[in-house]
């Protein structure tokens, strides 16, 4: 079985966005692939998202944090909503509010066409591919593989695997590292970096 692969390069994930914010335009896929890569979250549980998840109808305010129980593992999980994500939530409610006049709290995020249903997690593999294909990224990519680049970025910007493994909810630190998907090429860097 082939195992995805975290983006590696900031101007890979820079076109991953682009694809549906500017080149192809749909804010719904743009929330998607920004949430996938900046919440560390399993396609399921993105999926699973509802309006009432990020926003508070009764304050008017996007909310700080989405909580969840996570699908595959049961675990509780809290997630900041930070300002890339914020941002597309925000782009993604005036479309919203122009199409059905006004957001409910139990449609989903990811709303199929003429339905209030969730898009299937094929379709979602198929907005992540499509965005892959257009960032001319040398190898195929998942929705598993934006969840993955999350944890690939932070470490690179020197967040602690311990704390990876916290934020991915896994069981032991092997599991982080192999998400991580180190490479011969991140151990050349430290031995390039380290010098006694």
């Amino acid at each position: 079985m082939k195992t995805t692969q975290p983006i590696r390069k900031k101007e890979e994930v820079r076109k991953i966005k682009e694809y549906y914010q500017k080149i192809k335009p749909n804010t719904r896929n743009y929330l998607l692939v920004t949430i996938a890569l900046n919440t560390a979250l399993r396609i399921s549980d993105i999926l699973s998202l509802r309006w009432k998840d990020v926003y508070d109808m009764q304050t008017n305010q996007y909310r700080s944090h989405i909580d969840l129980r996570e699908q595959k593992t049961g675990k509780y999980t809290r997630v900041k909503i930070n300002t890339e994500v914020l941002f597309a939530l925000k782009t993604c409610e005036k479309v919203i509010e122009e199409q059905y006049g006004e957001m409910l709290e139990e449609t989903f995020l990811f709303r199929h066409t003429n339905k209030n249903s969730a898009i299937s997690r094929v379709q979602a593999h198929r907005i992540v591919k499509r965005a892959g294909l257009y960032s001319n990224i040398p190898y195929e990519i998942s929705c598993h593989s934006l969840r993955k680049t999350f944890g690939y970025m932070a470490w690179k910007q020197g967040v602690s695997p311990a704390l990876l493994v916290d934020i991915y909810n896994h069981s032991s630190y092997e599991v982080t590292k192999r998400y991580l998907g180190i490479e011969q090429e991140e151990r050349d860097e430290v031995f390039e970096c380290v010098l006694l």
